[in-house]
Parts: C-alpha cells; structure tokens; sequence
C-alpha cells in the first residue's frame, strides 16, 4: 500500500508512479534502497532507479526536468555549427584536467553563455539535480548560471563530435613506434619464422585493431588492406562510396600485415595464401557490438616471392539500419507507389542497381513495416548481414546452401518471405512462386533500372504471365552524396558544358536555388558528407501488366519505360535532379551516378 502522504515526503516517486512508469512494488523497492542508501551524497529516487534497477535514464529524468522545471535542449547535433562547437571545446579543455574529467565524469556541458544575460552560463546536463553542478559551475567562474536537461543519447553525440574518443590502438603504436626491421629472407620463399617474428610485434595488432576502430567512427562501409611493393601496405577506407587512403604502413611485410588480419579473423587459415577465403570478426566498439565480414583473394605480386592477397573489411553497423519508410528519401510518386506495394497482401517487391547502392537498406525498412508477432517471416541471405528484429533468418552455411535453403522454405509454413538475390532462374522461379501463391515477397536484382529487371527476368525463362501478376513494383536505386549543410554554396554560374551534355536549360534552371560543394572541416574538404538514396519506381499498374503479358521474343523496355513515365514515375536522372532543387545534392553528383535514357 502506497503512503497517502508519498507526494509530500518524496515529489519524484509520486510522479513516477502516478505516470505508469514504475509500479507500487519497485517504488517500495526504490524508497527501501533511498533510506537505507550509505553514498557520501545522498541519492534522489530518480538516479536510485537509473543506478540500482536499471531503469531507462532519459525516461526517468526528462520526467524529473519537467517536474521541477528545467528546459529540456532540442538537439540535432549534425545541425550546430562548427564554431558554436568549437567554442564549448575550448570551455571543457580550458578548464584544467580536474574540472574537466568531472564534467565528463557527471556528463555536464558548458553549452553556451545566455545571449540575453551577461555571463550567465548555461550548463547542459544528462541529471539536472547532480550535486555536482555548482561546484562545477564555481570551477568556470560563471558568476550566474542556468541547468538545462539534455538527453543522454544527445550529450554522447555531442560530446563525440566535440572531443572525439582516442583510438587506443593507434596511440599505442604511436608510443611504441612503427619502424619494424626486416629479417632477411631467401629470395624465392616466404620464411615463416621471420614472419612469426613480424607477426608478433604489437605494432601490427595494434595497426589492424586500429584500422577497425576508426572505420566504425569515421562511418565507412568498407576497409581495404592492399599489399604494394617495396614492402608497403596501403590502409583505405570506403566512406560516402569513395575510397580514400588512411594509412601506409611502410618497412613491413604486407604478408605480415595480412596474416595479422586473418589471425584475428574467425574462419580463416593464414598459411593459405593461394585461394578465396571469407571469415568473420565481432568488437565492441563505443559500447555497440559490430561485426566485420573479412574477405580475402589472393593477387598478383611484383616478384615471386610475394604471396600477396588483398583483403577488404565489410563493416556491419547495426546502428545504421533504418527501420523508418521516410527516412529512405522515397518522395512523390515513387514513396506512394512503394507503400502501396508493401501494404498489398502478397506478391513481390524487387529492388535492382548496382552492389552498394543501398537495395538491402530498403528492402530492411520495408520489411519492418510488415513484420508482426502475427506472421512468419523469413529470411534467406547469403551472407546475412543486419540482424532483423522479429524475422527467423536461415543460416546459410556449408551444411546448408544459399539454393538448398530456398526449395525448403515454402515448406517452412511463410507468411513474408525476403530472398537476398535472385541469382538464377531456379531462385527467381521459387520467389514468383512465392509471390504467386499468396506471399508477400522481398528480392533483389543486378540491372541498371526497373525496365531492364523485367528483361532479365524474361531472358532467365520466367513466363511473362508470371512476371506480369507476381510483381507488384519494381524499384531501381542509386546512392549519391550529399552536400556537406556546413559549407554547401549557391551555383552562381553553370558550367555551360555540363548543362548543355546534360540537355538541361541553364535559363530555367536559375530559377531554383541550387547549390555545389566547397569542402571543410567537416567533411574532410570534399563539400560532401553522408548520401541519399534516388529512386526510379515502376509500379505494376493493369496497362504495364498487359504490355509484358503481350510480349514476343523480347520485352519491349521502351514501350514499359514510356507507360511508366504516363503512371507518374521519374527515371532515375529525373528523381536526382530533384533532389538538387531540394539542395541535398549538385548537378555533377547526379549526372556522375545516372545515365541519361
């Protein structure tokens, strides 16, 4: 039984548990813990429960922030300039290490000083009643001070982008030095006791740990380890789909480097050094669990002794899944054509482009705005690589094959069904079937736009009957960067050669307000940062439907292509220029990503 005078002797509780947020038994708990708590500082019931039961800490206290009145900060880290940013840097490291670790110990950031009040600090904090906040505020020499409450997922973003975590593994090859001499070695073979002795020094381990650390913090899809001559490495990385080189490591073996990868690779053999071989590595980095899908083939070396082999290094991020529709970039008549589709009962939704065009992306947004405890859905990708919440993914392995796991699913009782690729006519022949017989059905194909996948689909022998009433759209997709908002500037003259290659009219284009890169700090002085998606839909309407059921020995694109654009869609050049008058891209990203048709 609750005390009818809880709202006098604890303000906190009572709201929680009148809010629903905690129950009578856990209050009794939390109020047993308070009294019975021994800290220096004695505890309110909030940081109790955040601390002793676990409970979600912006849940709790942005309850807390209302209840006693502080604002709550509205924050969009991506969205504050770089001098504003600099500015709250140069407030914590100038405060002296002691302040400065308490502040980063109790999650408070001198956030800005008040426009309208001389020298009044405003502190943003993660627990507006820390204890702590005065004594910091002393610490600044702020003669008035406001608290504000700033969510905890929004202070770690900030503060990320402030002061960047240090990657341990490069510092520690900073201390230790890179310089690794070289044993030397017969000409015609790889001494493998000289290569142990490589292998073994931290430098190595450091640089390979490294290099995964700081692909996940600087976003990049991919890492690349690329043997050269001369004893050189090259580290790059694939960011926004461009690679770009972040480390040479000189005076050492490439075969060294390599073997370091596969070591701390499952599923690998280092002394295989002739032929493919895929493994698998798992780290915890910045709290979060990535995982990493490592390949490695061998290449061609510039003298016989080289056993060289390349390795690129997939970064799988769950954290960038999106599970949001409109986050995708789907706008006007591809967004409502492609939730129309998603809501149909059955059939089939195929993305197609090129690899690395984002099709997984989409086709894992879709999927979770059907999955429901209600039905079965079920996944065959080889290899998976985003775990879905709510979806039994197949695992593909060699006891069970990507063509084995496909005739086996229709008798696995589906309701959903997503197969990663349609790579042969048997697969495509079981995704219609799928498709067919009252299934809602995700795929995915290589070809240049949506036209194009129902010829390939005819060409690998699928009756065009099927073709025409199993498919519900067909969506091509393309990824393009995004124009850095920090320093993107206002086309003052069009480059009359690209717009005249490009047919498009100078005259009416200086109507809209377009912008071209410039490059900063920020995105690293390319004028891009990030990428959005264009997509061209073709929707099966009843007249695109007859004019494949009508085909002869081909599929006529142009006739499909002409009907679409009459149903509303955008060919894929069209959808980017779009984007540019929506000042997300430029001219010259869009015609480098989309062929004219």
């Amino acid at each position: 039984m609750i005390d009818t005078n809880l709202e006098m002797t604890d303000k906190i509780g009572y709201l929680l548990f009148k809010k629903g947020i905690i129950d009578a038994t856990m209050l009794e708990k939390a109020l047993t813990a308070k009294t019975n708590d021994k800290s220096k500082i004695k505890r309110n019931l909030a940081q109790i429960l955040v601390q002793d039961f676990h409970y979600d800490h912006d849940a709790i206290f942005r309850e807390v922030a209302i209840l006693y009145a502080f604002r709550e900060l509205d924050l969009n880290t991506e969205e504050i300039p770089q001098e504003k940013l600099n500015v709250i840097k140069q407030l914590i490291n100038g405060s002296g290490e002691q302040l400065k670790s308490q502040m980063l110990e109790h999650k408070i950031i001198p956030f800005m000083y008040d426009p309208k009040i001389k020298d009044k600090l405003i502190l943003a904090a993660i627990d507006p009643t820390d204890r702590n906040i005065p004594k910091i505020a002393f610490g600044l020499n702020a003669k008035k001070y406001e608290v504000i409450y700033i969510r905890k997922k929004d202070y770690e973003k900030l503060i990320h982008t402030i002061l960047p975590p240090e990657n341990v593994y490069l510092k520690m090859m900073e201390e230790a030095g890179t310089e690794i001499e070289l044993e030397k070695q017969d000409e015609n073979a790889l001494d493998e006791e000289a290569l142990d002795a490589e292998i073994n020094k931290s430098a190595l381990i450091n640089l390979v740990e490294g290099a995964l650390v700081e692909g996940v913090r600087r976003g990049a899809s991919d890492v690349h380890f690329i043997p050269m001559s001369g004893n050189k490495t090259n580290i790059l990385f694939r960011i926004d789909g461009n690679l770009q080189l972040w480390h040479v490591q000189e005076n050492t073996l490439p075969e060294a480097v390599i073997a370091v990868v596969k070591d701390r690779s499952k599923g690998m053999d280092r002394f295989e050094r002739e032929k493919a071989q895929d493994g698998f590595i798992q780290r915890e980095i910045d709290n979060h669990i990535i995982r990493f899908r490592v390949s490695v083939l061998p290449m061609v070396g510039t003298e016989l002794k080289n056993k060289f082999e390349s390795v690129v290094i997939r970064i799988l991020d769950d954290r960038k899944v999106i599970k949001d529709l409109d986050k995708l970039g789907l706008t006007g008549y591809a967004k409502d054509a492609f939730q129309k589709a998603v809501n149909q009962p059955q059939g089939m939704i195929i993305l197609t482009g090129p690899t690395g065009s984002g099709k997984s992306t989409t086709l894992v947004a879709a999927l979770y705005q059907v999955i429901d405890p209600t039905v079965n859905v079920l996944t065959v990708e080889d290899p998976v690589e985003y775990v879905i919440e709510g979806a039994r993914q197949l695992k593909i392995g060699y006891k069970m094959n990507f063509e084995q796991a496909i005739r086996s699913i229709l008798r696995h009782d589906p309701d959903i069904v997503l197969v990663g690729e349609m790579r042969d006519k048997e697969t495509a022949e079981i995704a219609i079937k799928l498709a067919n017989t009252g299934h809602l059905t995700f795929s995915t194909l290589h070809t240049n736009d949506a036209p194009s996948a129902i010829s390939r689909l005819y060409k690998m022998g699928i009756e065009p009957f099927l073709i025409a009433y199993a498919i519900n759209i067909i969506v091509a997709q393309r990824l393009v960067r995004r124009l850095c908002p920090d320093c993107k500037k206002k086309v003052v003259n069009f480059d009359e050669t690209i717009m005249s290659a490009a047919k498009l009219n100078i005259g009416e284009w200086r109507n809209f307000k377009i912008f071209e890169p410039k490059g900063c700090d920020k995105c690293n002085g390319t004028g891009y940062k990030g990428r959005i998606a264009i997509h061209e839909a073709l929707y099966f309407t009843k007249e695109i439907r007859q004019l494949i059921v009508r085909s002869g020995v081909e599929v006529d694109e142009e006739k499909i292509r002409i009907q679409a654009k009459k149903d509303g869609s955008l060919n894929l050049r069209d959808a980017g220029l779009e984007k540019v008058k929506l000042g997300l891209t430029s001219i010259e990203e869009v015609l480098s990503a989309t062929s004219e048709e």
